[in-house]
């Protein structure tokens, strides 16, 4: 996010991702009002409290229903979120390994990003005075690269810096694809692994 030296006091100007076409992505920068932007909440939470089991992979949810998310998504904007994040805090080829969902990483990403675009331009439509913007999740995976699983053998890591790397180009990308304004790196639990 950057503030730009020409807008006004009352104005700033966010930088988001031009990903409406297959040439180099590019970012352009949008006015919004004065202040932080109000975030939408836990979408795990809604997702439990609408039914979803807690052993469900919620991520999958944007194949398998997206109404659901389409839903929750309506829920936070109508509540005056002006950014709402995809439901894909989990969604790299590491993370839905547990699932046996690695080779549809790009497809939940890109229906995550199609389905939070919906419901922001929905809003905005009806409210273009109010803007509102779609944060593409990026979730710190369930592996570590600073960090040996075994106590045993400290040198050990599960995953490479250069497979994190691989892991999260492919999400951002599915994301970027699917009209997302802006990346949000969430829940760091380790730097080296944000720094990929």
């Amino acid at each position: 996010m950057s503030v730009s030296a020409e807008a006004p006091s009352h104005e700033r100007r966010l930088s988001l991702i031009d990903g409406g076409s297959r040439r180099p992505k590019r970012m352009h920068a949008v006015p919004v009002r004065q202040g932080p932007l109000l975030a939408d909440g836990a979408m795990g939470t809604m997702l439990h409290h609408t039914g979803a089991a807690i052993d469900t992979c919620f991520d999958a949810l944007n194949l398998t229903d997206p109404d659901r998310i389409v839903s929750i998504h309506q829920a936070f904007v109508d509540a005056g979120a002006e950014l709402i994040e995809t439901n894909t805090f989990s969604s790299t080829r590491i993370a839905m390994a547990d699932y046996r969902l690695e080779d549809h990483v790009y497809a939940l990403n890109l229906a995550s990003a199609k389905i939070a675009k919906k419901a922001a331009e929905a809003f905005t439509q009806k409210n273009p005075s109010k803007p509102r913007f779609v944060a593409g999740a990026m979730g710190p995976t369930n592996r570590t690269a600073s960090l040996s699983p075994n106590v045993n053998d400290p040198g050990f890591r599960a995953v490479s810096f250069d497979q994190l790397a691989e892991a999260y180009i492919e999400q951002a990308q599915g994301l970027i694809d699917g009209g997302v304004d802006l990346l949000l790196i969430e829940t760091v639990f380790d730097t080296l692994n944000c720094k990929a």
